[in-house]
């Protein structure tokens, strides 16, 4: 089992022994999301801790929009649940870019794209491949392609 699976394990053991049942419902529903993407697919496998890392942001994404949605719909009581859960799981994430880093970090992989010859927005596509890798897991990527055509349209 790798380090970041165990890890919560462990700590679901402890939110169930503590009784809290935000922290135990929302451990049980991601380790549940691993279990399905390690039997996903033609053979079983064991997730990577970057693949676990990964789930565990799709899992909080989902969050966030489901506490946008339930905004929409009136439901803040629901919102603020939904919110809670993905706090508790941006507690397992690395800490994200901040908005001056990414811009940065675009910036930079937009200079070396204009070297190369790409000009304007038909460049979005070799900027997204210079930055992914340096912002992979710590930026989501609507925020990263958001900024990428900003810089390019500017």
């Amino acid at each position: 089992m790798t380090t970041l699976k165990a890890k919560l394990h462990d700590d679901l053991t402890a939110a169930i022994k503590a009784r809290d049942e935000l922290r135990s419902s929302t451990l049980r529903l991601t380790l549940s999301a691993i279990a399905y993407e390690e039997t996903a697919g033609k053979s079983a496998r064991e997730l990577s801790d970057d693949e676990v890392l990964k789930v565990i942001a799709r899992e909080a994404k989902k969050r966030r929009e489901a506490a946008e949605a339930f905004d929409t719909g009136g439901r803040p009581e629901q919102a603020e649940r939904e919110r809670a859960e993905g706090e508790l799981l941006a507690a397992y994430l690395p800490k994200q870019l901040s908005d001056e880093e990414l811009t940065a970090i675009v910036a930079d992989a937009v200079a070396v794209a204009k070297a190369g010859g790409a000009e304007g927005p038909k460049a979005m596509g070799a900027v997204m491949k210079i930055v992914k890798p340096k912002v992979d897991g710590l930026a989501e990527g609507s925020r990263v392609a958001n900024e990428v055509k900003r810089l390019l349209a500017g």
